[in-house]
């Protein structure tokens, strides 16, 4: 799936960023008929979980969103993945019962 990557502020270096797309390619495992998506990465200073992953998902007729705060990007891409994994799930059943 194709992904835009946003660091705000700072600049990721190419294995984190290899990181988040491997854990959002795996999510095609459970919907395979995403379109594209939006990766926003930011360093907030004022709290100890100070990294944030902002995940954006288009999929056809809907766009899912995940947004998760941790110590570590890759904790943050790690939970933000788990939720919108949840979502697709969600979505497939909305979709199933009509």
């Amino acid at each position: 799936m194709k992904l835009q990557m946003h660091s705000i502020h700072f600049d990721a270096d190419s294995k984190l960023l290899d990181f988040i797309q491997k854990k959002v390619d795996k999510l095609e495992t459970f919907y395979d008929r995403m379109v594209d998506g939006e990766v926003f990465l930011k360093v907030n200073n004022d709290s100890i979980e100070n990294k944030t992953v902002e995940i954006k998902l288009n999929i056809p007729g809907n766009q899912l969103f995940a947004k998760e705060d941790a110590k570590s990007f890759e904790e943050a891409t790690d939970l933000a993945t788990d939720a919108l994994r949840r979502q697709i799930k969600k979505f497939k059943l909305k979709q199933n019962s009509h």
